[in-house]
């Protein structure tokens, strides 16, 4: 884990969680220097998880969607020209995201990821939620590795034992194998505890992540040592 002081070029960010708010790294960052981006930001809605009857304490910027507008100015402006990128969000304000990475971004398709579970809500006056949402696009235009995939992901989704929104591995190791290539530069700027960096380091990809909360660096940070000691263990 490193702090902001801690950064004085790309070099330095490369393979780390860094503690900061992802807005003063993103304006660090030159430009065209990201091959992808895939992240699950905060969706503006304040959410706060009871799985397990662990009530988790709100996510940091979520209670609105102000930090946005600059957030896809930063992006545009870090990614390569044609390159592609991820961004997760849910159905309260996927108009909201939509509309506003579409100003810059060509948003190709908006993919489904359906868990294996059902989330609550109002259990007599709604449908069963059981999927979230990813908005799919590029800057200019990069064609596909492999098949031609169906726009729905059937994914298990975790035990968020290491953060309240967490997502599994295996989902986001499909992601970046559809439209990055070994030693790509990945950025999560959103990361959590740490998923975009596991599946990075097993696919072979260069990343870097930001989190802002502190305690959720340090568990990324943890999952990544835990990997890469497991990896020289056996290697």
């Amino acid at each position: 884990m490193k702090k902001l002081q801690d950064i004085n070029n790309l070099d330095d960010m490369i393979g780390n969680v860094i503690n900061a708010d992802c807005l003063e790294v993103m304006k660090m960052m030159p430009d065209k220097s990201v091959d992808l981006i895939l992240t699950d930001p905060p969706y503006g809605m304040s959410f706060v998880s009871n799985h397990r009857k662990q009530k988790y304490q709100e996510i940091s910027g979520d209670n609105d969607l102000i930090w946005l507008d600059d957030f896809v100015l930063q992006a545009y402006r870090i990614s390569k020209d044609n390159s592609a990128h991820y961004v997760f969000c849910s159905f309260h304000n996927i108009d909201i995201f939509k509309s506003t990475f579409q100003r810059l971004f060509n948003i190709k398709n908006i993919l489904v990821w359906e868990k294996n579970n059902t989330s609550m809500g109002d259990l007599k006056g709604d449908f069963a939620p059981k999927a979230e949402f990813i908005l799919f696009m590029q800057k200019g235009r990069k064609t596909i590795n492999g098949k031609r995939d169906p726009n729905i992901l059937r994914f298990d989704r975790t035990g968020n034992d290491f953060h309240p929104t967490q997502k599994p591995v295996p989902l986001f190791q499909y992601l970046l194998s559809k439209f990055s290539n070994e030693t790509d530069l990945v950025f999560d700027p959103f990361i959590g505890s740490g998923t975009t960096a596991l599946a990075c380091e097993q696919l072979n990809r260069r990343w870097i992540g930001c989190e802002i909360a502190e305690k959720y660096c340090k568990v990324a940070d943890d999952r990544v040592r835990a990997y890469r000691n497991q990896t020289k263990l056996f290697s």
